[in-house]
């Protein structure tokens, strides 16, 4: 949206109006922020045809509309921290070289960060083709808007067709703003990627109501097709150091006004994390345990197996346990080297989320529960007698070692 000063009066009308809270009042004129989303709701209460669409006074957010013929190749955001890669971004090359095989284009990684080069190393071996690096000390810590300007100046010149992001906190953060900014789309939290064999788009599948269906979106006008993609969902490949690919470094110059906020210090806080993506044993609980008190049952197997915790959607509703152990599609997507079911049916939402698992152990009361469909072994029985001979055998097992 656009104002136009000379017939702004300030009455605040535009205020009362907005539903995002974007617009402000300076010198006794309104003032558009940057959060607008250009949805409108405004137009209507300016009775002095002081506010217009930006499309309509030339003042478009994105910096340049996309043509799809000449956008190519498979872009993922090399997410890391203190130089070290988030375990997503791994998963994500995984998935890309998967879509550029199907797309006949090659991979690559665009790189944040400051004195970060000796990563791409590893983005090699794990699948990337080109690694895009941008050094900068601004960019040392993560901060929204230069990481927005950096990428977007990176899409404007290279044009990548696909540009995939983890959904981590961060990347939930930056994905809504890129894409704001160069004028595409962006599917969120996504459990499946593949492209249409006719059409030869971008298939972005995430869970849609709740988890009760799957929604499949495309975004056949805007390149680059963006997604971010839930982590623990894609197989990461095997990796080979062998590989080596090209860097292609950048310098740009962030201008001040996207350096409006600074990170002082960073405070580590200790605490418990639950971290099921990276567990190679889970040990879950759902109704049938009954109540918080199955869970202190779990946890005793759990530390005696050295296993992590998990829980089913119904389990976290109940307030047995945290949404942070919650496995399934509204929760976290695991593939262990173990998965114990304790007293989980087997909804679809709960498979989705584990059926990938290297070995799944199912127990439960009721022998045509779904969660047999999947396992290797089944214990038709009462979690709460299974449950202690289990951990009762692992103690005479640790003492026998």
């Amino acid at each position: 949206m656009h104002i136009n000063p000379e017939l702004c009066t300030g009455c605040k009308a535009c205020l009362r109006r907005c539903p995002f809270e974007a617009i402000e009042i300076v010198d006794k004129k309104a003032r558009i922020k940057e959060t607008c989303t250009n949805c409108g709701a405004c137009l209507d209460s300016c009775k002095f045809g002081a506010i217009e669409k930006e499309e309509d006074t030339g003042h478009t957010a994105p910096q340049f509309k996309p043509s799809p013929e000449s956008y190519e190749g498979i872009w993922i955001f090399a997410e890391q921290h203190r130089g070290r890669l988030a375990e997503v971004v791994r998963e994500l090359l995984g998935a890309a070289q998967d879509l550029a095989t199907q797309r006949q284009t090659y991979v690559a990684a665009a790189l944040l960060g400051h004195e970060v080069s000796l990563l791409a190393d590893e983005l090699f071996a794990y699948g990337a083709d080109r690694v895009y690096l941008v050094e900068h000390h601004e960019l040392a810590s993560y901060r929204t808007e230069p990481y927005t300007f950096v990428l977007a100046k990176l899409v404007e010149e290279f044009k990548p067709e696909i540009f995939l992001l983890g959904a981590t906190p961060l990347g939930r953060d930056l994905a809504p703003r890129l894409a704001r900014r160069v004028g595409t789309g962006l599917t969120a939290d996504c459990t499946e990627l593949a492209i249409d064999p006719e059409e030869k788009i971008l298939l972005q599948t995430r869970p849609a109501f709740g988890g009760n269906l799957m929604a499949t979106i495309t975004c056949p006008h805007h390149r680059p097709q963006m997604a971010t993609v839930r982590p623990g969902v894609m197989r990461k490949k095997e990796p080979d150091y062998s590989r080596t690919g090209e860097v292609v470094r950048r310098s740009y110059e962030i201008p001040s006004k996207c350096l409006r906020t600074k990170v002082l210090e960073v405070i580590e806080e200790a605490r418990t994390t639950v971290n099921l993506e990276e567990a190679e044993i889970i040990i879950a609980g759902g109704r049938g345990l009954g109540g918080p008190e199955g869970f202190k049952k779990l946890e005793e197997v759990a530390k005696l197996l050295g296993a992590t915790v998990g829980a089913s959607r119904a389990a976290v509703d109940a307030g047995w346990i945290s949404r942070d152990h919650q496995v399934g599609q509204t929760g976290k997507t695991v593939k262990p080297k173990l998965y114990i079911a304790c007293g989980i049916s087997g909804a679809i939402q709960h498979l989705a989320g584990m059926q990938n698992s290297g070995c799944i152990v199912a127990i439960n009361t009721d022998p045509e529960a779904p969660i047999f469909k999947v396992a290797d072994y089944g214990i038709v029985g009462d979690v709460h007698e299974v449950l202690p001979i289990l951990a009762q055998k692992l103690r005479s097992l640790q003492l026998a070692y």
